[in-house]
Order: C-alpha cells, then structure tokens, then sequence
C-alpha cells in the first residue's frame, strides 16, 4: 500500500530540524527500498524549509502511521502536523526513474484537497500546456485509510513556476490546492 506523508514545520523549528538531520537521515535510511518519492519543501524564497515529503510503499495503515509518527522531528516537536493519506502510484515509477533527472528547472508539490465527486484520479492526458505529463514526478489520488474514499490529489512535478504547477489539478473541483516549491530528497 502506498501513502503520502507530508510533514509541515512548525514555525521557528529551523534550528531543530538541523539539529536532527542526522537521525532524520538515518530514519529515513531504513526505508530506502519501500521510498517511492521524498524531499524538503520550501518556502517562495526557495531556501526556507517549510517541510518534508515522504511517498512510501508500506504493507498497512498501521505501518504508515509508525513511519510518520517514530520520525524523529515529529517525535521531537518540529512539525506543526501531518498529512497521512494512503495514495496509489498512477505513473507506477519512483522519483528516481523521473527522466527529467533530479536538478533542472523549478519543482512542486502540489496537493488537492478534495470536495465534491472524485476527480483527478487518473494521470492528466494533457494538463495545462505549460505542465507536460513528461515533467510529472509522481501524481495520484489521496484516498482515506480503507483505499475506498477519494479525499484528494497529489503530484511531484517540474514546472516553470507555481501557477504552471497549480494548473495539473483542475480548478473548482477542488476545496483547496496548495503548492509548495519542493525538491528531490535523500542523501546526496
């Protein structure tokens, strides 16, 4: 089963979250083979972190919740909450098969929270012109514990600048669509 884990720093937690990078790092180590996508969020600057994503592939929501909750900035205070949605690959690859590498051009987080029917279920077949599916990371649907409930979408994608990347989603279907200017994780 596949879950989006996405924590949100708690403001003024800079300090805490560089204090614990190396057991954040050695955490995240252990789950190196499940980790389908994950990185820092930032900030409109592009340097201040305002959180950390993490794509994994776990055998239940029992497991999920452990992942997200024994991390050691969570355990520590530096996140303001957390967002665990279980989350199903639709382009069924990792960040790292993303042939558009890890470091050119801008990348997002992009999540849609949803309201009403279902929608961005399935990979865009031609999403806005300035986001091509080609610049796609990850992508799929937010869904509760069971698998059986759509709450929402989210995608990891390069773009040219926020609003390319808000346009994956499509406008009014859903209550709220942040993006966050993200960038790929793990050790270097």
């Amino acid at each position: 089963m596949e879950f989006l884990c996405y924590h949100r720093d708690r403001k003024d937690s800079l300090t805490l979250r560089y204090e614990l990078a190396e057991k954040h790092w050695s955490y995240m180590d252990r789950y190196a083979k499940e980790m389908i996508a994950r990185g820092p969020t930032f900030a409109d600057d592009g340097e201040t972190l305002t959180g950390s994503v993490h794509i994994v592939d776990l055998p239940d929501a029992a497991a999920a919740r452990a992942f997200a909750f024994d991390e050691p900035g969570y355990q520590a205070g530096a996140y303001r909450d957390v967002l665990l949605r279980r989350w199903r690959n639709e382009l069924g690859r990792s960040m790292w098969d993303f042939p558009g590498g890890p470091t050119e051009g801008h990348r997002y987080l992009v999540l849609g929270l949803g309201a009403g029917p279902a929608t961005g279920l399935d990979v865009p077949a031609d999403p806005d012109p300035s986001v091509d599916r080609a610049e796609l990371v990850a992508y799929g649907p937010l869904l509760s514990d069971d698998g059986v409930s759509w709450l929402g979408t989210a995608a990891l994608l390069r773009a040219p600048d926020a609003d390319a990347a808000r346009a994956v989603l499509t406008p009014g279907r859903y209550a709220d669509i942040e993006v966050h200017n993200w960038e790929f994780g793990g050790r270097s």
